[in-house]
Formats: structure tokens, sequence, C-alpha cells
């Protein structure tokens, strides 16, 4: 584009303009002329523009109204400053019309200033470079909503999630993170739809600028627009009954570290190609959870890229982000394939091609993570049932984790045995069955396998041994002696015990010496909670080493308070804060070891 002194040079010299429609449907042309700054001695409008500004107007679109608004402003404008108006061209053919979407009716325009020796004046940048490159005299007007912030942004704040703008009705939006979301009505009356239709044009101006925005898709009645990190879905007549904006934004962005993920999973998903899929109900985290991870493997010296539509994910900019190729993602996987990705996170796996996709892309042995709306976890796995072959589908996810309120609730591996599935009996019913166990527990859940002519998921019900019914006894004739309602749950090898916070210190004994005697005897660790919860808040801590003992430093303020010390969510011991704020504990008892453990692994909590 030529420089601004450039322009405003040949500006002012202009003895005939050409407006196109784009300047007339934002009302620039008649500010300036008002204001002085251009004054031209004719202004030509091609009948073009004013066949185009009527089929708008017919079809309901305020554009096409402001459009004729606008030259009737130039007409009573031009008459005091003595500015002749003229209408020239022929009027577009039928297929010049239907051509409209690919430039034609633009390139009536160009043509009607070029035989006219006029300047073309435009707000539309691809349409000003077009004409500079056919050596039309152009002036581009830059439209005042690009130098301006987004009038969405302003009713976004910190909390808010989305924004939910329709024609006449109250906006409102989505406050909160994932699992703890309100809907909220704002304090404003309704947009109408020429103030929508204006925020429309402000927001597809700047996609259409912003290197980093992107028209998505784009159909009669809808836009998806991705904004920066806005995803912004824009629907009208006749595709919806009013015009309507849908805009969100992620308000968090995560680490791994951040989701407590298991240590095992973490070493998993690098040591190898897997295939993953993240499911969860809709906002309840998936796709931020998504991100963290293509940050991590990109942390673990992996080439990760993805596949999505509209591309919002927030991740690093060395993972690259694809959309359908020519709108088909087999296309994109077969340019993938060359690009040799480590790992291809699959955003929004929803049609049956999205899932063989998926599959194909697996198969050819690079690792893949879905991301598929399901209401639990079993449910991710059914939605590749019936697409891909029962026996296929553990070599093409082997894991599932299921998110729900942005945490992880429950991951599943995916394994392909040869069997006779649990409750049946005789051994000639032996059958291929894809096992379904809880990664934690390596306990199997659930089975599925053909039966006749059906698939069937089928869960199975874990029947308690003998040894953890004499165990739980056991256990619970002892706590009952402190707590009449003590809880116990077994996990594996382990024990978690829940009674009152008050009978906490005495059953734990001084120095461990009760909880350590139950231990011995039954062979099992234990972990005591509190059943009820706590309002007990975090205490600053700090620590140091004398000797044979750990010094937990607190505040000196907090001396003679009785505080409770916690590995994670497992109590360990309440103590009175000593002199100086010190509380000690020797190193080589059983406390001060799980003490030692939990600083180390950054996991001691004092509570006051």
């Amino acid at each position: 584009m030529k420089s601004e002194k450039k322009k405003k040079e040949e500006f002012s010299k202009a003895r005939v303009l050409v407006p196109d429609t784009s300047i007339l449907i934002h009302g620039k042309l008649s500010e300036l002329i008002k204001e002085g700054k251009i004054s031209p001695k004719k202004i030509v409008i091609p009948r073009a523009v004013l066949d185009e500004l009527q089929a708008q107007a017919s079809r309901g679109r305020e554009v096409g109204f402001d459009g004729l608004e606008e030259i009737k402003k130039i007409r009573k404008v031009g008459k005091d400053k003595k500015i002749a108006l003229e209408f020239t061209g022929d009027r577009p053919t039928f297929e010049e019309i239907q051509l409209a979407k690919k430039g034609r009716i633009d390139a009536l325009i160009r043509d009607a200033a070029s035989k006219a020796g006029a300047t073309l004046i435009t707000s539309d940048y691809v349409q000003a470079l077009v004409g500079e490159a056919e050596d039309v005299s152009v002036d581009y007007v830059e439209k005042d909503i690009l130098k301006k912030p987004l009038e969405l942004e302003s009713l976004f704040s910190k909390d808010v999630q989305s924004v939910h703008l329709k024609a006449g009705v109250t906006p409102y939006v989505k406050r909160g993170k994932p699992g703890n979301v309100e809907l909220v009505k704002l304090k404003r009356k309704p947009f109408d739809d020429k103030e929508l239709e204006s925020m429309i044009d402000q927001i597809v101006s700047k996609a259409r600028k912003d290197e980093d925005s992107f028209i998505e898709i784009g159909k009669r009645g809808a836009l998806v627009i991705q904004l920066g990190n806005y995803r912004i879905c824009i629907t009208r007549p006749p595709f919806s009954d009013k015009t309507e904006i849908t805009a969100v934004r992620p308000i968090v962005k995560l680490t791994l570290e951040d989701y407590k993920m298991h240590k095992e999973l973490e070493k998993n998903i690098v040591s190898g190609y897997h295939g993953i899929m993240i499911a969860g109900p809709p906002g309840s985290g998936k796709s931020t959870f998504a991100a963290s991870i293509a940050d991590f493997l990109v942390k673990k010296n992996k080439i990760v890229k993805t596949f999505e539509q509209p591309r919002d994910l927030q991740v690093g900019p060395e993972v690259t982000q694809y959309a359908p190729l020519e709108g088909d993602w087999e296309k994109t996987a077969e340019l993938l394939l060359l690009v040799r990705p480590d790992y291809t996170i699959f955003d929004e796996v929803r049609k049956t091609r999205d899932f063989r996709v998926f599959g194909d892309m697996r198969l050819a042995g690079v690792g893949m993570i879905g991301v598929t709306h399901s209401t639990d976890t079993v449910s991710a796995i059914q939605r590749f049932i019936g697409r891909l072959d029962l026996g296929v589908i553990p070599h093409v996810i082997d894991k599932v984790i299921y998110i729900k309120s942005g945490k992880i609730e429950k991951v599943y591996n995916l394994n392909l045995t040869v069997k006779v599935p649990t409750g049946m009996k005789e051994a000639d019913l032996a059958r291929p069955v894809v096992e379904v166990r809880n990664f934690d527990t390596k306990d199997l859940e659930y089975e599925i396998y053909t039966y006749g002519e059906e698939t069937v998921i089928m869960p199975v019900k874990k029947e308690k041994s003998p040894l953890k019914n004499l165990a739980r006894e056991r256990v619970l004739q002892v706590l009952r002696k402190w707590d009449p309602d003590a809880e116990i749950e077994i996990q594996n090898n382990r024990i978690i015990a829940r009674v009152k916070g008050s009978v906490i210190p005495k059953l734990i004994g001084k120095k461990g010496k009760n909880i350590e005697e139950l231990e011995r005897k039954l062979g099992m660790g234990i972990s005591v909670e509190p059943k009820e919860g706590s309002l007990k808040q975090d205490v600053y801590w700090d620590y140091d080493e004398t000797g044979a003992y750990i010094n937990l430093r607190l505040e000196p303020g907090l001396v003679g308070v009785q505080v409770d010390i916690y590995r994670d969510r497992d109590y360990l011991f309440s103590a009175h804060v000593g002199k100086g704020g010190i509380i000690r504990v020797r190193k080589t008892s059983n406390l001060g070891r799980k003490l030692l453990q939990a600083i180390l692994g950054k996991k001691l909590r004092i509570l006051m």
C-alpha cells in the first residue's frame, strides 16, 4: 500500500470518486465531504453498487439500508458543496450476482473507476490491494472500528467464560471456572439488530486484518471466527430466528502439574506412542487439559501438531495448528503423515469420519490424543463402537481420561484378550474381550464383547475378598472405640479411615504410637482423614534441620496455638507451636520420616 502522505496528496487532488459498497455502508463518504477533507467535482456510483445494496436491504440486512441512506446523504451534501452525483454502468447479470461472493461485483466497481479515470474509494482492504495491483487509483479509508477496542471485549470481565448476545434479549454471561459456573444477566438494555450488526462488522473486519485471527467457518447465516483467544459464533436469519453472537474464551491456562496427574501416566505418555481419548461433558475443561498435555510433550522434545476447527487451543508457538484441508480432515491427515509428528491432538472428535481419521492416524503409528464430549468415561469408548471393529478399538485408544469440573476424575486402560467373559461359565464361550481397567487400582471394571449380533459393555462387579472383609471388621472394631460412626475405605493395600476431627489426635496417639501399632497388626498402611469438612486455613511455614530434629518455623505470633499438620490430604499429627514459633520433630521417629517425605514432596500443609 502507498504511504499515508502520498495517499492524502492524491486523494485531495481527486476530481472524480467512485465509492464501493464498503465505504457507503459505513457512512464515511458523506462525513469526509461535510468535514471538507475531500471536495471532488463528481461522485460516480456504479449501478452494480446500487443493486447490491438493494439486494441486501430486500433480505432485511441493515447494511443494505445503511448504504442506501448514505447515498441519500451524499446527494444532499453534494448539492450544498456543488458536487455532481452520477450513476453509471450496466446492471449486473444473474450470473454476476451469483459470483458476488467471489469478487465479481467488486471487479465491476474497479472497472467503472478505471473507465472513468476516477479514484476508487473503499474501506475494504482486499479491494484496495487488488485495485492497486490493477493500477487503479485507490484511496483506502480505514474503518474507525479497527482503531477502537472491540465492543465485545468490554463485556468480558476477569472471570467471564462466555458472552451470549441475541437481538431483543437481555445479554447474559457465564462466570466462573469449570465445575463452578453461573449464568448472570447483565444490567443493560438488550442489543437491537443494528447494534449487533455493527459489532459483527467490527469483529469480521478485525479478523481479516489480525494475523492471529481466522474466519474458520463461513456459511449463509452462520460464521465461526477465531479472534485471538476468543471463539465467536455468529448466526443470522434464516439460519436462526434472530441475530445472535456467542463468544467464548479460556479463562485459565494450566500446566500438567496443576492436574496432579499420576506420575506413571506421565511416564506412559512420553515413553511411547499411544491413543488417548480425553472425555467429559461440555465446559468441563477438556481442551484446557489437552493444551497442557501439548505443552508437556513439547518440553519432552516431542513434535506436536493439532487438528482443530476452530483453532482455539492455547498452545505454544512450537505447536502447529491445522484446520481441515479443503474442508476435509482426510486430506489434512495425508499431509500430516509427511510431517511425521510424534503426537497429534484432535480437538473435538464428533462425526464418524473424524473417528475413522483418528483411527487411521493411530494405526499408521502416530501418537493420537482426541477430545470428545461424553457423559461418562464409558460413553467415550461407546462412541467408537460401530465406527471401528471391536478388536481394533484397543489399538486405537489404549487410555481414556475423564475430565470433570476441570479435574481428572478417572483414567481407564483398554486391552484386548481372549477369555470367557465374567459371569459366563462354559469354556466354549471364550471370545475376544476388550478389558477396561481402572488405571490407578488396575481393577477390571468393564468388559466389551459381542453377544449374538450385539456388542455389549458389561460392568464387572468386584467381589470383596474374605481377607479384606476381615481387615475391615478388625479396623472398624478398633476405630469405633474413639468414634462410633467411623468409616473406612480399602484401596489396594491401604486403608483410609475417616473419623471426627476432634478424635484424630487421640487415635494417632503420642508420636503416632496407636496408629503404628494398628498398622503393624494388620500389615496394611492406614491414612486418617477428618470425616467432616474443615474450615481451617493454611499457615505459612518454613523449615530447617538442627542435629536430630526437623524444625518447622511458623510466625512468632502463633506461639501456643494448636495446628494440624497434613501430607496433602493425609492427617499426620497436631501440635502446639512452641517458643519462637517452632515445632520440633525427631528425624528418626515415624512421624519425622513422614514429615520429611511431605516436605521433600512439596505436599506438607499446616492448618490453623
